[in-house]
């Protein structure tokens, strides 16, 4: 009888990666579906293990999760050292190992540079805005200026006809630069402003993705019938939104409540405060069904109002179901190949 033998773990590289994963129809379904099953409760997902490295101005996260019936899990270590960029590096690494969930040999290693984090997050404001957003939205203003701005905005247009996008960057030339690329690689009308009063007051989508410590948006700042994706408050020192804009809206949706209350939106609100703020999960709200913009459900129907003035809101901390999620369809699709 022959001895079973191991598979050595496969190694893939950044570019291989980009090769095979990117802002695509299958990828937005993979990571609509790991909110379902988180929302279903057939998602094992432990808190988030967290480490600063305060003399290098850095952090080191740690996120996994199993979901039932998936054939892999994902381990990702997620560093982020923001004096890099003075030294010429990226300021975001990282990378996923990825397990089997049958018999916990390692399977491969995703050495992505940070790069599967930036597609499912993406693809999760995509997922939000979907369930939450206004059919019609057309507008889009981004806070932010960055890679991920970007992204959530290419995402963003898998699910939405967007037609114009509005920018606002504490750094004004780096937000004129991002209006002009924008314009030309995407094909959109895109302006840069100097005030968030401005770039907000047109906005059927708001979309934040700033490293921002203080808040940024207020309520008295949105529109009416605005959908609202928060994305970058991820750590316990940051925020992008006044506490208003939690008690203030119609419905505000978390990708999780526990991580919420931690690192994301909640964690600014007083005992009141928190009180007065009625949360929603978007897994639960995916599972279930329920599209909070065409109302509650009464005696199996729902009802719908003609001119949808109600500001909805999602924070998005980042889950480790998201992680396991790409990477198993990284994988699958590497293997294809």
């Amino acid at each position: 009888m022959t001895e079973p033998t191991q598979e050595s773990m496969q190694t893939y590289s950044r570019e291989q990666i980009e090769q095979v994963v990117g802002l695509d129809a299958t990828a937005l379904g993979t990571i609509r579906d790991a909110f379902i099953a988180l929302g279903q409760g057939k998602v094992v997902q432990p808190p988030i293990l967290s480490m600063a490295i305060e003399e290098a101005n850095g952090e080191v996260d740690v996120k996994t999760a199993h979901i039932q019936g998936l054939k892999h899990f994902a381990i990702k270590i997620s560093p982020g050292f923001f004096n890099n960029p003075a030294r010429g590096l990226p300021s975001l690494n990282g990378l996923m190992v990825v397990f089997s969930a049958e018999t916990g040999l390692a399977k491969a290693l995703l050495d992505d540079g940070g790069y599967l984090t930036a597609i499912r997050t993406a693809l999760a404001g995509a997922v939000a805005a979907e369930a939450l957003s206004r059919p019609d939205s057309k507008r889009v203003a981004l806070i932010g200026a960055g890679e991920q701005a970007s992204l959530q905005l290419e995402a963003l247009r898998l699910v939405r006809d967007i037609e114009s996008v509005d920018v606002w960057a504490r750094d004004k030339e780096r937000g004129e630069r991002f209006a002009r690329d924008t314009e030309q690689r995407l094909g959109l009308t895109v302006r840069s402003h100097d005030s968030l009063h401005a770039v907000c007051q047109n906005a059927d989508i708001i979309i934040t993705a700033t490293p921002s410590h203080t808040p940024l948006l207020e309520y008295s700042m949105l529109p009416e019938g605005v959908h609202v994706t928060a994305m970058g408050s991820d750590s316990p020192e940051k925020r992008e939104l006044e506490a208003d804009v939690l008690t203030d809206c119609d419905y505000f949706v978390c990708d999780s409540r526990a991580q919420s209350e931690i690192n994301g939106e909640l964690k600014g609100l007083d005992e009141d405060q928190a009180k007065a703020c009625e949360v929603y999960e978007l897994g639960k709200l995916l599972a279930d069904g329920r599209r909070l913009r065409e109302g509650e459900k009464n005696s199996g129907e729902q009802t719908e109002t003609a001119t949808d003035t109600r500001i909805t809101v999602a924070d998005l901390t980042g889950t480790g179901v998201q992680d396991t999620a790409i990477a198993s369809l990284a994988l699958a699709r590497l293997a294809q190949r």
